[in-house]
């Protein structure tokens, strides 16, 4: 049975994503490992050559585990995770590069809402990456919300994207997109479903290039006239939902844990 791996910095994000890999690949497994001090120390030090050590340890952890494919869903360490294919063994994605795809073909003013500042340079070099893979020019807009972390360490969520979402309004007027840069801020997508831009979000579109990437391709066909194979079982894959936060999305997040840190 395939097994999608998640690295995460906070407990929340196991329920949220378990949730959309049970809609989008019901008969898959996931498996989770989750390490907040990887988020502490990146926000202390950077991704130093101690911290990258111990990320590569939790991924190897998931490899180890099973995983057919390995997603890091904290902002803040991606870029280092997604580095690490070829010494897992299996596929490493971060959770956000879809997500940055489908900004860069959104617009080019593009607003980048995060609530931790280690996560904004990850992310401004990801979208310039995925604009330049694209052939598009982008300016980035930093959309700074500080004042909402506190609101996320203490276990008050809905508080946590009602603020997420009053930063990210104020700053829309003038832009062609909004990205949330971190996991945890995809509730605030359905608050501000009423704008005339998209805004997106990571998760669903995480684990739908997750379950692309890991789905074995499919076996070539008899020569004609030869008789049909035998069904090989496996269910369909159902085709990946919009990114999340796009126009009339489904709702991304689950009932979520209260956590202490986010990436």
């Amino acid at each position: 049975m395939t097994t999608i791996g998640f690295l995460h910095t906070a407990d929340v994000h196991v329920a949220t994503f378990r949730r959309l890999r049970e809609e989008l690949a019901p008969g898959w497994q996931d498996l989770h490992v989750v390490d907040p001090g990887l988020l502490a120390e990146c926000r202390r030090d950077g991704i130093t050559a101690g911290l990258a050590a111990r990320i590569d340890a939790r991924l190897h952890e998931l490899a180890e585990r099973g995983a057919d494919v390995i997603v890091c869903t904290c902002s803040s360490l991606g870029g280092h995770a997604e580095l690490r294919t070829a010494d897992m063994g299996v596929p490493v994605l971060r959770a956000d590069r879809p997500m940055a795809e489908a900004a860069v073909a959104a617009g080019s003013r593009i607003g980048v809402v995060a609530t931790v500042d280690s996560t904004l340079a990850p992310t401004r070099a990801l979208l310039t990456d995925a604009a330049a893979r694209a052939g598009r020019a982008v300016e980035l807009v930093d959309v700074r919300c500080p004042e909402a972390f506190a609101l996320f360490e203490a276990g008050n969520l809905p508080a946590y994207a009602e603020k997420v979402a009053q930063r990210a309004r104020a700053a829309a007027p003038g832009l062609d997109v909004l990205v949330l840069a971190q996991p945890s801020a995809a509730p605030a997508a359905a608050l501000l479903a009423d704008l005339p831009i998209p805004v997106l979000a990571s998760p669903r579109t995480a684990v739908a290039r997750a379950i692309t990437e890991a789905a074995p391709l499919p076996a070539p066909g008899p020569p004609d006239g030869a008789e049909n194979p035998s069904p090989s079982g496996a269910a369909p894959l159902p085709a990946p939902g919009p990114p999340d936060g796009a126009e009339n999305p489904s709702p991304s997040g689950a009932a979520p844990l209260p956590a202490p840190v986010d990436g």
